[in-house]
């Protein structure tokens, strides 16, 4: 009886495993672009950050939304809007603290701010997160 769910627990682990080597081996080289299967996502660092880039016309509407409020300066719908963003998760570049403020895109059907941010930087960059900072894409302008 003990075994059934050992086994269910040493399938799951070698799925993850086998997951992250085949996501780890299949990358774009270093400057190249990929598409993502969900969407038309860059895969390929930005000029300035390194990370993984979207372009804005690619972001759900609701992030469009939200980047059209910052640019306009608000008003924002909740009241965490333009808060500082401590970057704790260290995945964007490390900056002095303040540097970072996130603004919450709206996610259908959530009840609350749903993990869904728009972090900006105080130089102008802009980062989305669909994962509550777990990962972040640099949001690129869409250049003719």
């Amino acid at each position: 009886m003990l075994l059934r769910p050992l086994r269910v627990l040493l399938a799951l682990v070698l799925a993850v495993f086998l997951a992250g080597c085949s996501s780890a081996s299949g990358g774009a080289a270093p400057g190249s672009t990929r598409t993502a299967s969900a969407g038309n996502t860059a895969v390929a660092p930005s000029g300035t950050s390194g990370l993984p880039t979207v372009r804005a016309a690619d972001l759900p509407p609701e992030a469009r939304r939200t980047l059209d409020l910052i640019a306009r300066g608000g008003p924002f719908p909740y009241a965490k809007d333009g808060a500082v963003f401590s970057n704790f998760e260290r995945v964007l570049p490390r900056e002095t603290r303040g540097y970072y403020r996130e603004y919450t895109v709206r996610t259908p059907g959530e009840g609350d701010r749903g993990a869904r941010r728009i972090v900006t930087g105080r130089n102008g960059e802009r980062y989305y997160t669909d994962d509550h900072y777990e990962t972040f894409r640099e949001v690129v302008t869409d250049e003719a």
